[in-house]
């Protein structure tokens, strides 16, 4: 390795556990931060930038070797602050990136972010860099906080399953493939060792938990209704209807071996998950 790896997404939970996995292996390391002030303690070259300031990420990439792309969070112009990213990489002459994208990426995903993962894949491949594309199932790390005060899950995800995957096995993913040639060019489907669907994940966190924990499939309108009340722009809320959709639509009914390929561990499961996160329940289940 001849420069460092470069690494956003620091401030949050998936990056900086990816951080501080490196860390442990005592690499070069380079952070990239909106507000630096939230960076892991860790020992690492700094660099403030935001995901749509072309130059100061070109910068801040510059004389790294690998860049850790964490997908940006939701916002209306999300794609271009993707694109901000890519050219940014480009013009620094980065020679890998690794992207957390979405599984079933496509530009007729249901799940209307899953078309921006795509569409962010496409602009990575146009630039000729090599990659890896993590396209990770939702995070098992959320099912606490999908039910309710009430203790039900809402959405009109149908009898749709899907393969939760902990953001942990992500992390352990991300940075075998960001210390490794052996992967680049490649996508992976990043998910758990099963497919539920959300009345078996209620049950079953419910049943961990000691509480009842129930699913109700809306309908679309219903979700619509329900969700209104948190006052959110339009296209956010479609974000969050649609991913229920896409479940619905069997997009995330997904089982891979990815993780077990690229850790040498098999997948965590929800029980497994809530065992090692405690705090995640007693928090989202309150």
């Amino acid at each position: 390795m001849t420069g460092p790896i470069a690494l956003t997404g620091v401030t949050g939970v998936l990056g900086g556990r990816v951080a501080r996995l490196l860390a442990e292996r005592d690499l070069p390391l380079r952070f990239i931060a909106r507000d630096p002030s939230g960076c892991p303690p860790i020992a690492a070259d700094i660099c403030q930038a935001s995901y749509d300031d072309t130059s100061a990420m070109a910068g801040a990439m510059s004389g790294a070797e690998t860049l850790f792309f964490v997908s940006g969070r939701e916002h209306v112009d999300r794609l271009d602050h993707h694109r901000i990213v890519v050219e940014a990489a480009a013009e620094a002459d980065v020679s890998k990136i690794v992207y957390t994208s979405f599984i079933g990426a496509a530009p007729d995903s249901t799940f209307t972010l899953g078309r921006q993962h795509h569409a962010t894949e496409e602009l990575i491949r146009a630039t000729g860099i090599s990659f890896v594309f993590l396209r990770d199932n939702l995070y098992t790390d959320f099912v606490p906080y999908f039910a309710g005060a009430d203790g039900v899950i809402r959405g009109p995800a149908g009898d749709g399953r899907l393969g939760w995957v902990t953001r942990d096995d992500i992390a352990f993913s991300a940075a075998a493939v960001l210390t490794s040639s052996d992967h680049d060019g490649t996508s992976f489907d990043m998910t758990g060792p099963e497919s539920i669907d959300l009345y078996e994940t209620a049950e079953r966190f419910g049943r961990f938990v000691g509480r009842d924990i129930s699913y109700h499939p809306e309908t679309v309108d219903e979700a619509y209704a329900s969700r209104a009340v948190y006052g959110a722009p339009d296209w956010e809320v479609d974000g969050w209807v649609s991913s229920y959709l896409a479940i619905a639509n069997g997009e995330m009914d997904v089982v891979s071996d990815s993780v077990q390929i690229l850790t040498g561990l098999p997948p965590q499961s929800l029980e497994d998950f809530l065992t090692a996160h405690p705090e995640s329940y007693e928090q989202g289940a309150s």
